[in-house]
């Protein structure tokens, strides 16, 4: 546990460039806070105290503004940014060095029982008001971006952006690592691009035989 601990403060020291001491992390860092409660209602999850731990969790979202389930499993390393709003399913899974911004959603789709919610793998980012849902993977190394809507698998060292999501970064290609979304691509403007250049090369063509002899009446 305490190890653990130690590993979520260390990431938001090296994830958050406000974050000055240790000593301040845990003091003031509520995605560490909802970190730290979850890991004590897990364990008493998995002890058949189901009720006890329902009852911390909803104390932690009260305090922190962050809910996530008992049984969702979180791994090492994880920083939750501000984490206002951040809703992680009963069946989730993250892996170890995820981040995730405030917003974030690990959701389900429907009211079928069994694994629902994502899995993310390690070092996954999720950008501010993601939408992940469903029972599906995002591969290690994966950045989803902001306000993103996924709903498909996303293969590692990928990028995920829009809604629905598209990826735009293939492994071994990735876009931004580190999740810079002012130099995300837009599928759908590149999309509107390519079909305004394409309308404008017929109605030039169009134009063109218009001009030609007898080209109104053709």
């Amino acid at each position: 546990m305490f190890n653990r601990i130690r590993k979520d403060i260390q990431a938001a020291l090296e994830r958050d460039p406000a974050a000055r001491s240790s000593i301040e992390v845990l003091l003031c860092y509520p995605g560490l806070h909802a970190l730290i409660l979850h890991r004590i209602a897990h364990s008493l999850w998995h002890a058949g105290l189901h009720l006890i731990a329902r009852l911390l969790s909803q104390y932690a979202r009260f305090v922190t503004g962050i809910e996530i389930h008992p049984a969702a499993t979180i791994g090492e390393g994880v920083f939750i940014d501000h984490g206002m709003g951040v809703v992680i399913g009963e069946t989730a899974v993250v892996g170890d060095g995820c981040t995730l911004y405030q917003g974030v959603t690990l959701g389900g789709t429907g009211k079928e029982r069994g694994k629902r919610h994502p899995t993310l793998g390690n070092n996954v980012v999720a950008g501010a008001g993601a939408k992940i849902l469903g029972n599906i993977t995002i591969g290690d190394g994966a950045a989803v971006g902001a306000g993103a809507v996924v709903l498909k698998p996303v293969p590692p060292n990928a990028t995920a952006v829009g809604v629905p999501a598209t990826v735009v970064g293939a492994e071994g290609r990735p876009v931004a690592a580190t999740l810079e979304h002012g130099r995300l691509p837009d599928p759908m403007a590149e999309f509107c691009d390519a079909m305004n250049k394409r309308v404008s090369k017929l109605e030039a063509a169009l134009e063109r035989a218009q001009a030609q002899p007898g080209g109104e009446e053709a």
